[in-house]
């Protein structure tokens, strides 16, 4: 008998195993299935799992995992439907968004009504995939397919929804509950939005001129682009935040040379402690890594070969691509035609995640409570039970806004805050 066998014989039975989440990044272990690229077979308890193994997409360790229990499916659990009787084409949850909080609210929802029409409208394909992974994907020579886990059909049928894919919402009319789009206008009973926050704009960073990596999509032409020629490239990345270290230190590891800019006089600067920025910087002395602090971008050009980047202390650079990791906001253009509160973001309740407008709902990157945004993915699966509660008039789990545990993926020196 093998060894996965043996793991799921006997007296495990499937019902009985458990799932367990990570408190950093939202991701499940499923005792059923495990954790193959690990070593670990399907049926491997979580109490048997060595203490050194690390979630495998953030990083953090097996203490930071904590059980975690799927809200049964209606279906299964005797409790009528809100929307039995309901047809396909009937108005039901408009969710506006694929990215990780648009699967996980369409995804929770399901679990809890199984009737529920569910329409999801997404400007990409709405493949399903880890967004943490794409800034370690270099290192670990994972290729642009082996980065997506589901396609957006696939999970569409999967969850028994309607994907309206490579579709741009455009506007709302919370009056009449109807979401105009590019392939005509949605009703809604409910709508979700889910878009996800899009990189600042800033005038010294054409947009023209540099990458942006914010999905899978920008991802992928970023990777063809550095790619197609096969040689190392000169990569200049703006930004020493969390995104643009992590891209930085992947890039390098991948054989790349990057110099890293930053306003502050040190990586990281708004995360760690001065220790911890040292720290860093003497992992990154082996690499190609060039830190540049305290500088600003005057101007970018575009040459022959890539681009040239002038700073305002007349420093000039030259390299093959330029990439811009200097922070998100949210795109406002839905919300202000719905009429809907603002405060650095969509402002939603701390309760309900409910918006100015009754039947609007809002979850990840896109919203603030009391002006304070929180763009991380381990908040979203419990945004979503709270919104799916909401939606079925089941009772809501609490919901607090507190930043989650941080798992820096510097690859070469990494930090947990």
């Amino acid at each position: 008998m093998s060894a996965d066998a043996l793991a799921v014989s006997g007296a495990d039975a499937a019902a009985d195993f458990r799932q367990y989440i990570c408190r950093a990044c939202g991701l499940i272990y499923d005792e059923a299935t495990g954790d193959p690229d690990s070593g670990l077979v399907r049926g491997t308890r979580f109490e048997d799992i060595p203490d050194d193994w690390s979630c495998p997409l953030c990083g953090v360790g097996k203490t930071d995992f904590e059980l975690y229990v799927p809200q049964a499916r209606v279906a299964q659990a005797g409790l009528p439907s809100h929307s039995a009787h309901s047809r396909r084409d009937e108005p039901g949850v408009v969710i506006v968004g694929a990215g990780a909080a648009g699967w996980q609210m369409a995804s929770i929802l399901r679990e809890r009504d199984a009737n529920v029409p569910i329409t999801l409208v997404t400007s990409c394909s709405g493949d399903v995939y880890d967004k943490p992974i794409l800034s370690v994907a270099l290192a670990k020579a994972l290729s642009l397919a082996a980065l997506v886990k589901e396609t957006g059909r696939q999970a569409a049928d999967r969850l028994n929804l309607r994907l309206m894919s490579e579709t741009h919402a455009i506007s709302v009319c919370a009056g009449t509950n109807a979401l105009r789009t590019t392939r005509g206008t949605v009703k809604y009973r409910s709508l979700v939005l889910a878009h996800g926050a899009a990189p600042r704009p800033d005038p010294a960073l054409p947009a023209d001129l540099c990458w942006a990596i914010n999905d899978l999509r920008c991802y992928a032409r970023f990777r063809q682009a550095v790619d197609a020629s096969g040689d190392a490239r000169r990569i200049i990345v703006v930004g020493a935040g969390l995104v643009g270290c992590e891209l930085a230190n992947d890039l390098a590891l991948a054989g790349h040379s990057v110099v890293l800019l930053d306003v502050a006089d040190r990586p990281l600067a708004n995360l760690l402690p001065e220790k911890s920025s040292q720290e860093l910087l003497e992992a990154w002395a082996p690499l190609a890594i060039e830190f540049l602090g305290n500088t600003r971008i005057k101007q970018v050009k575009k040459t022959d070969s890539g681009v040239t980047v002038e700073t305002d202390s007349a420093l000039v650079l030259n390299g093959d691509h330029l990439l811009a990791a200097t922070g998100l906001q949210t795109p406002g253009r839905l919300a202000q035609s719905a009429g809907l509160a603002w405060n650095n973001g969509i402002s939603v309740t701390a309760d309900a995640l409910r918006t100015s407008a009754h039947n609007i709902y809002a979850l990840g990157d896109c919203i603030s409570i009391d002006g304070q945004a929180m763009r991380f993915i381990e908040p979203i699966a419990r945004q979503a039970q709270v919104i799916a509660a909401h939606l079925t008039g089941c009772t809501p789990p609490a919901y607090t806004h507190v930043r989650p545990l941080v798992r820096i993926k510097t690859g070469s020196r990494r930090f947990t805050v």
